[in-house]
């Protein structure tokens, strides 16, 4: 009878350990369920007119992305943010890049515009005209790569050669000037440059046509290189390109200015009798037809401009100093214009400087 009762009380103790257990189980899941309930429901500081820009590096953990919010006050730097990422299955959709992030925000809110969000994009214009150093600065000065990784990529046969243009000995005349929208995703110096180079391509596949003169296409980039450096004017390109055919088609030398100082280190900004008489391969000048390559990367109407120029009676132009040229037909007419617009403009100067 004893022993009966002894089991009896046995069991009965089991019981109210298990229920003990049991209970003290389902608290401390009752308080972690709450622990994390209160982080998702938590509203970060601010208001949701209001953004925050974070960027995110390619290749970020969850708790790394975690931290860069945290540090923008969006969110808690908490393991729980983590869990909650996994929980809402948007662990792997978590973006690299630069986005524009609502504040007042719960974590849960946060984590769904992040896997959803649309990178910032950044306007980049490359002005035509410019010169393989003068784009890699552009970017550089935009924090999208080095400038001097630019300039000798751009100068790099290997490199070249996977962009089909192994016969070249640089990128100049190739990069395309246009208006680039980029995003802060890990953009690479070599993917900038493809970007423009592609775009060359295309413009060149919609506008190409047989020259005048039978120029090759490397030719008419070249002269294009030239026509976009002479004027900013775009009713006076294609009238400078005929101007270039006349002088090719007579035998005259191009006595293009810009050519002049292409690649010359340490230019003052003023082209002496010195300059103008240095041999370059580039010095039209001293050279009997084009430059060896382009001296700057021409837009779509200086193209344009040398595969249809106007026909003309002209051999000569000057700047008449307001972003326009006088065209002359002789020698002599060109060097009344030079007398009046060149030599005045100097005399100006000169009296002014006095003053």
């Amino acid at each position: 009878m004893v022993a009966e009762d002894q089991n009896s009380c046995g069991g009965t103790t089991e019981k109210k350990v298990i229920l003990v257990l049991a209970i003290s189980l389902f608290a401390v899941l009752l308080c972690l369920a709450g622990w994390f309930l209160q982080f998702t429901t938590q509203v970060a500081a601010g208001n949701k007119s209001e953004s925050e820009v974070v960027i995110v590096p390619k290749g970020a953990s969850v708790k790394e992305i975690n931290t860069i919010l945290a540090g923008s006050g969006l969110v808690k730097d908490d393991v729980r943010f983590l869990f909650l990422a996994r929980y809402l299955g948007l662990a792997s959709r978590l973006q690299a890049g630069e986005f524009a992030l609502h504040r007042g925000q719960t974590p849960q809110e946060l984590l769904k515009e992040l896997a959803t969000a649309k990178p910032i994009q950044h306007a980049v214009i490359i002005r035509e005209g410019l010169n393989i150093a003068e784009i890699a600065r552009v970017f550089a000065d935009g924090g999208w790569c080095d400038a001097e990784d630019f300039i000798h990529l751009a100068e790099d046969p290997v490199f070249l050669k996977s962009l089909g243009l192994g016969s070249r000995k640089s990128l100049e005349g190739y990069l395309y000037p246009d208006t680039y929208h980029l995003t802060r995703k890990g953009h690479t110096t070599a993917d900038l440059i493809r970007m423009q180079v592609r775009h060359f391509f295309t413009v060149w596949t919609e506008i190409k046509a047989v020259a005048p003169l039978d120029l090759s296409p490397y030719e008419v980039l070249i002269l294009a290189s030239m026509v976009e450096k002479e004027t900013a004017k775009a009713e006076e390109r294609p009238l400078i390109a005929g101007v270039f055919f006349n002088r090719l088609k007579k035998g005259m030398r191009m006595q293009s200015d810009p050519t002049v100082v292409y690649g010359v280190e340490n230019y003052s900004g003023k082209i002496t009798r010195k300059l103008l008489r240095t041999p370059t391969p580039y010095n039209t000048y001293t050279l009997k037809r084009l430059p060896v390559g382009p001296i700057s990367n021409p837009g779509k109407a200086a193209l344009l401009a040398v595969l249809h120029p106007t026909k003309s009676r002209f051999y000569y132009f000057v700047s008449q100093n307001d972003g326009s040229h006088k065209f002359s037909a002789t020698l002599r007419e060109h060097n009344r214009a030079v007398n009046k617009y060149q030599r005045s403009r100097k005399k100006k100067v000169t009296e002014g400087s006095r003053l």
